[in-house]
């Protein structure tokens, strides 16, 4: 048998490969895309730049839209950008090289880490949609890993592993310009506050808001901006208006506040006494049209209209009526 020996030679110049690319990325690509991606590394700090799509094309034997599919595709892919650069004729006869970025090669330290945590606090392995979305907070919505971490503790902690959701609160956040822990930390507090008030306002304890309820909650602290006192006071009028929660309903007076101009709670209680008002002044109206149509005089000398008042009544006797029947 032959024997095999393995050594380990440091070679100063060499092109790492990161295990992700090949567990992630490689095994769906075409063979042609990986070969221009592999030039497109080993040349990553080349001293005298990376190639020219020509110049891959030819060491690969290639046409350059053979080399532009493949960019294309690893554009697509979120790993690499780049640039044409067009000549005054209508032909494109000189290219800019493709420029990969370190950061877009997923090369942070730190964002490994993160992805680390992330497993942790999720209890699983990461999926392909979760690692997509995760690297969606770092590098597109511009989140730091600490913030990251926290986003994904604090919905963990309110009974959400949902990547889906952990991307809307992400949003939100990105929506308020949070940009730190501290912050988020902050409208958290603020927030949880406002929800659970809520939620005790209607009589439901023991659990956390519903995705449709928080939707609600943060339209009406940050689309309407009424303060936590004018929302329990809609949260009560509905409950003594229907007798039940019913986020809909609070929903309607909250707008109709909202067109009225309402900003506290004596807005709404001018706007009650001005109901009262005009109800009082409407029944007093009611009133009046109804005693114009009643006739006038003694309501003794109005006589009921009856079938039977216009025979004339008759009178009998009933003594000359009993001798003739006795007689027949």
């Amino acid at each position: 048998m032959t024997k095999l020996t393995l050594t380990n030679h440091i070679q100063t110049n060499t092109t790492v490969l990161e295990n992700e690319f090949i567990d992630k990325y490689m095994v769906n690509a075409n063979g042609e895309y990986v070969k221009v991606y592999l030039v497109l590394l080993r040349h990553l700090n080349n001293p005298d730049g990376i190639p020219t799509i020509s110049q891959i094309a030819d060491m690969l034997d290639y046409t350059e839209k053979d080399v532009i599919r493949a960019l294309n595709y690893w554009k697509k892919q979120g790993l690499l950008d780049y640039e044409t650069k067009h000549a005054p004729s209508p032909e494109i006869v000189n290219q800019s090289a493709p420029v990969p970025s370190i950061e877009q090669f997923r090369s942070r330290k730190e964002f490994k880490e993160l992805l680390f945590v992330a497993e942790q606090y999720l209890g699983k392995v990461l999926s392909v949609t979760e690692i997509d979305t995760i690297t969606y907070f770092y590098e597109t919505l511009g989140m730091s890993a600490d913030l990251i971490e926290y986003l994904i503790e604090y919905c963990v902690e309110n009974n959400h592993k949902s990547i889906h959701y952990i991307k809307k609160v992400a949003l939100s956040w990105h929506e308020q310009n949070i940009t730190t822990v501290e912050q988020a930390k902050s409208n958290t507090i603020l927030y949880n506050k406002n929800c659970y008030s809520v939620l005790n306002a209607f009589g439901i304890k023991g659990r956390a808001p519903a995705a449709s309820e928080i939707a609600f909650i943060r339209r009406w602290n940050d689309e309407y901006c009424f303060s936590l006192d004018i929302i329990l006071e809609a949260c009560s009028r509905t409950m003594n208006t229907i007798h039940k929660p019913d986020f809909n309903y609070t929903e309607s007076i909250l707008k109709r506040w909202l067109e009225k101009g309402v900003h506290s709670t004596k807005d709404i209680a001018a706007l009650d006494a001005d109901y009262i008002k005009e109800k009082e002044e409407k029944e007093k109206k009611r009133k009046v049209i109804a005693s114009s149509r009643t006739p006038s005089g003694n309501k003794s000398n109005t006589k009921a209209n009856n079938k039977f008042n216009n025979f004339d009544s008759r009178s009998y006797d009933m003594d000359d009526l009993e001798r003739r029947l006795l007689q027949q």
